[in-house]
């Protein structure tokens, strides 16, 4: 350690860094050990005492506590699956194993080889014959009954969260039960796991701000990815029929609880269904999930309790915003009606030329997501603001599209999706054209309405975040807590 390391150290530091100094010295520095054998975890050993109980194991993990009494010790060990108490005395391990177990410290990890017990009190443990110090802890871990509170620390600090925190753990082993359960329907149905790029040559007219680097060989500037759409629709024009990407999008915009710079999105295209397949789809998979890694179709979120099972509600936006605002769209004669509406609902209009599309959308979001605490569908959305969707054939001021709505927040959008190359590439030149009026340095994608000249059959897509889906069934209320590295503004 450098001099100037050792001045910004506390006084708990210094005596860890004097220990391990002291082993160094002695030939016993423990990072030198690369291996050890870990016959069982804790969770094994006390679900199958019965069978254990006598028997010989090594079991491996953080000491979170320990007991000194005289020529006798309790720990307890953390490992991947919980703590387990360990049982140490002198008469087994010797006066020099003893000795050093002794001045190990809480959060040192640790190989203990023992016999399977149960203490007089009923406690599952393992008497120990041999204790080894496989890594030095040089940081005191947090308080053991006020434990990390902190969020900042928490999300900065994932690795002493999970230490200190053992339910935080568990979310994320959660998450991961939740993809792979995901990935276990979407494979079950035909659907085909496909990567598409990251960095684009591109800035497209979504409205997502795309976060810019350059690539020095080429000498051009590239965006990562704000959405897989475009890409996957292209397998389908290729043929494949039925395709999902678990991929890292990235937007450079606002953060907040339900919102983060990156985050993962579930995003799928099959061929020959609708808008009303994939809501089928959709409902089902997520049904799925919740029983495979909940066990139940009823969720308890933030006091609520959210019921997957049954038949989900639909509604179109038109019979929502009339149903909690009391405006009726087909009331509507002419933009200038839409806007009045707006108005007498108490709301100031978010654009002064708003259509009868925009001012139907507004009314939905300030008067209609707030309710949608179950499931529900909203679907056949204005035109306005469904830049990718088939419009209606009965109604072209609509299109064939859904989001659906859980806890009053936005979980997951699909379309019919537009497979008209004319239709698509007039709307890409009316997103470029908004985009640039705004300094951005959008650009139809050619190649994408060249790919749809060809020929995308009848098409269904839907895209869903996973954090959210993660943070309802782990009932977390911020997207936070169900990213391993959430991002955070750096200190100082």
């Amino acid at each position: 350690m450098t001099e100037e390391f050792r001045q910004d150290i506390s006084e708990q530091n210094r005596i860890r860094l004097e220990k391990l100094n002291r082993m160094t010295q002695e030939g016993r520095n423990p990072y030198l050990r690369t291996v050890y054998d870990q016959t069982h975890r804790s969770r094994e050993i006390l679900e199958n005492f019965e069978q254990l109980e006598g028997q010989e194991v090594s079991v491996a993990g953080r000491m979170m506590s320990r007991r000194v009494m005289g020529k006798a010790s309790f720990a307890h060990l953390l490992d991947r699956d919980g703590q387990i108490q360990i049982y140490v005395r002198r008469d087994d391990v010797g006066d020099e194993g003893y000795k050093a177990f002794k001045d190990f410290d809480l959060g040192d990890i640790i190989g203990v080889k023992g016999t399977v017990f149960r203490t007089k009190a009923g406690e599952v443990s393992v008497h120990a014959c041999e204790v080894t110090l496989l890594t030095k802890c040089l940081h005191p871990l947090p308080e053991k009954f006020h434990g990390l509170k902190d969020q900042d620390t928490r999300y900065r600090q994932r690795y002493l969260d999970m230490i200190v925190n053992p339910e935080v753990r568990d979310t994320f082993v959660k998450r991961s039960q939740i993809l792979k359960a995901i990935r276990e329907f979407m494979d079950a149905h035909g659907y085909l796991e496909v990567d598409t790029p990251v960095l684009g040559t591109l800035e497209i007219g979504a409205a997502a701000r795309p976060f810019v680097t350059h690539h020095n060989a080429l000498d051009i500037d590239m965006y990562l990815r704000i959405e897989t759409e475009l890409h996957l629709k292209r397998l389908i024009v290729g043929g494949l029929e039925r395709v999902y990407e678990v991929g890292r999008i990235f937007r450079n915009e606002g953060m907040d609880t339900r919102h983060n710079p990156e985050f993962t999105s579930v995003e799928m295209y099959q061929a020959y269904t609708d808008y009303h397949g994939m809501m089928d789809f959709i409902e089902e998979l997520y049904k799925y999930v919740a029983i495979k890694v909940c066990g139940t179709t009823d969720v308890p979120y933030q006091g609520e309790i959210i019921h997957l099972g049954g038949d989900w509600a639909r509604m179109t936006m038109k019979e929502a915003v009339k149903k909690y605002s009391g405006q009726d769209y087909d009331s509507w004669q002419t933009d200038e009606d839409a806007r009045a509406a707006v108005k007498a609902a108490g709301f100031t209009l978010e654009n002064p030329n708003a259509s009868k599309g925009d001012c139907l959308n507004q009314l939905f979001e300030e008067t209609v997501e707030e309710h949608l605490i179950q499931p529900t569908f909203i679907y056949d959305y204005p035109i306005e603001v469904s830049p990718l969707a088939k419009r209606k054939a009965d109604d072209p001021m609509f299109t064939e599209r859904f989001e659906y709505f859980i806890t009053a927040s936005e979980f997951g959008n699909a379309f019919s999706e537009l497979n008209d190359p004319i239709d698509q590439r007039q709307r890409f030149e009316k997103q470029v054209a908004a985009k640039r009026a705004q300094g951005a340095n959008a650009s139809v994608d050619e190649d994408f309405v060249l790919s749809l000249e060809y020929g995308l059959p009848p098409t269904g897509g839907l895209g869903f975040g996973l954090d959210r889906f993660v943070m309802l069934l782990t009932d977390s209320p911020s997207i936070r807590d169900v990213l391993l590295f959430p991002t955070m503004k750096p200190l100082g």
